[in-house]
């Protein structure tokens, strides 16, 4: 498949809209597939360091 210029490329013939929010959707996916993880360890090694804090307080 060949374009003659870019601004073709992006409309892909009537299928741009289409292709352009699949491919968004799909790194917004994968970006959070990386993202949620890490806030979660995160998250976790917080409320750990709170929990050993408040063990040895007693």
């Amino acid at each position: 498949m060949s374009f003659a210029s870019f601004s073709e490329f992006l409309a892909m013939g009537t299928h741009g809209p289409f292709v352009w929010t699949c491919y968004a959707i799909s790194l917004a996916v994968l970006a959070l597939n990386v993202v949620l993880p890490i806030l979660a360890r995160r998250r976790f090694l917080q409320d750990e360091a709170r929990r050993m804090r408040r063990e040895e307080l007693k």
